[in-house]
């Protein structure tokens, strides 16, 4: 399986701090059966434009595979890319997709959405050569009347949900029914750290039980250039 969501690389964001964190963290991934980490660091259209961002990255990636060793899960590089006005129509975007995919992991605002924000989105979906995929929709998916997700899944928009959405009791049975009824199509860590916000997917990979199979289809179909 994929972790399609983390943020290993070192001095990027909040994530991890340092190469040895980073190591530490995709060692927990690999003994859970992850193969495949996605590094998705935070981009802010406010802080730094593409060209920035994508150097910083190179840069930081560079560093965490001097320090390679072997066994730990391929490592490759995308973003969690903020909301930003006017983002359906910004330059370079395809560059900050996931690498070897189409797939660009959209981070949206908590609360409820104005019309304007969920048309933005939309617009992005049409954009060739983008699929959106939106990050940890838990967060966000309440606070949104049904028909916008009825317009975003018609428009082809995917939807990612954290580990922590399957390991916490009061969530679980929920996360997993969404999962069988195709609303989510993966599930990530999301891990920042080794303590407050750790790698825990093997964990909800293994609430998702034989809804995992579907999840499985997803990365075949979504994630064809990644040999899993």
């Amino acid at each position: 399986m994929v972790d399609l969501h983390t943020h290993v690389l070192p001095g990027m964001d909040d994530g991890s701090q340092s190469a040895g964190e980073s190591l530490k963290m995709l060692e927990a991934l690999g003994a859970q059966g992850i193969t495949w980490v996605a590094a998705t660091p935070h981009f802010y259209a406010g802080e730094n434009g593409p060209e920035v961002f994508l150097t910083r990255r190179a840069q930081a990636a560079k560093e965490l595979r001097r320090h390679w060793r072997e066994g730990l899960p391929r490592l490759l590089l995308g973003a969690e890319v903020h909301f930003f006005e006017g983002m359906s129509r910004a330059k370079e975007l395809e560059a900050l997709c996931l690498e070897g995919t189409e797939l660009l992991l959209l981070e949206m605002p908590s609360g409820v959405w104005t019309k304007r924000m969920t048309g933005e989105v939309l617009e992005l979906c049409r954009r060739p050569g983008i699929r959106v995929l939106l990050a940890h929709i838990e967060r966000y998916m309440d606070f949104q009347p049904p028909e916008t997700w009825d317009r975003l899944q018609a428009a082809g928009a995917l939807n990612q949900c954290n580990a922590g959405f399957f390991l916490r009791w009061w969530t679980r049975q929920k996360a997993r029914r969404m999962l069988e009824q195709g609303l989510v199509q993966f599930i990530a860590s999301d891990c920042h750290n080794l303590s407050t916000r750790p790698p825990r997917l093997g964990a909800a990979l293994k609430i998702a039980g034989a809804a995992r199979q579907r999840l499985e289809e997803n990365v075949r179909e979504f994630l064809p250039a990644w040999e899993v």
